[in-house]
């Protein structure tokens, strides 16, 4: 039974790749057409392949609605909080994941630092969108046009000396997050506060989320911060392979330039 459950499934990535007859399902398969028919017969009853008008097979609707149904059903926070936690037992610093909905970043999930020192930020508030280092991240995967507007459209409050102080210069970093794949806020919103930023990404490449690891200065320097980075970008991976159903890709472990972003 499992070698036939495995034989149909190998259908599937066979048939993603465009549409395909008899023969070359079996040829694929390595087994007779009379079992290559019985397994796309099986798959076809249950509409997860359909036969066209010239008898070659492709997947069918039901897969998609499956697929769609399946996403709708995820819940990032939950996939992503124990990769947080682990996270923050090997770092002992605060880690947040925020998402990006109507207009705001918004964080979904905390875990505290293990120092007496703690940062006041909440779950569901709303992030300082024109510094945050998450807020870059999420921003900066939204399709150029969409971006520009809603740069445009914000307010630049300078928190800091070192906040992004108008549209222009928020769409150079964004550009900059778009094309390094991480993000940094380092003390654009409170002077003693920095943060280490990585994407979550959903199985088309989208950003769905964005994780972060942020310290005062009184715990650990800005240098000693940035150095955390491959780490924070593999949790993010490790979360998007969970969420996405694909083999999460190594990073590198290369250490950033703190003046990058």
């Amino acid at each position: 039974m499992s070698q036939t459950v495995d034989r149909a499934l190998s259908i599937l990535p066979l048939l993603a790749e465009g549409p395909a007859d008899l023969g070359q399902v079996a040829d694929r398969l390595g087994v007779h057409k009379s079992t290559a028919l019985r397994l796309l017969r099986t798959l076809h009853e249950h509409g997860l392949v359909y036969r066209q008008s010239d008898q070659r097979y492709r997947l069918g609707a039901r897969l998609f609605a499956l697929a769609q149904e399946a996403m709708e059903n995820l819940d990032i926070r939950e996939i992503a909080h124990p990769h947080l936690a682990r996270l923050n037992e090997q770092c002992g610093h605060t880690v947040h994941l925020a998402v990006y909905e109507e207009g705001e970043v918004l964080y979904i999930d905390k875990v505290d630092s293990r120092y007496p020192v703690r940062m006041y930020s909440r779950i569901g508030k709303p992030v300082a969108i024109t510094v945050a280092a998450v807020a870059k991240l999420l921003l900066a995967d939204l399709p150029e046009a969409e971006r520009r507007a809603v740069a445009e459209k914000l307010e630049y409050p300078l928190y800091t000396a070192r906040s992004t102080p108008n549209a222009p210069a928020f769409l150079k970093e964004l550009a900059t997050v778009r094309e390094q794949g991480w993000a940094t806020d380092l003390g654009g919103h409170e002077e003693s506060i920095n943060c280490v930023a990585a994407p979550v990404r959903g199985a088309d490449g989208r950003v769905v989320a964005a994780m972060s690891v942020s310290a005062p200065n009184v715990v650990v320097t800005a240098d000693e911060l940035l150095t955390l980075l491959p780490l924070v970008r593999r949790t993010a991976d490790a979360i998007s392979g969970e969420y996405s159903g694909r083999t999460p890709v190594t990073t590198p472990a290369t250490t950033p330039d703190r003046d990058s972003v």
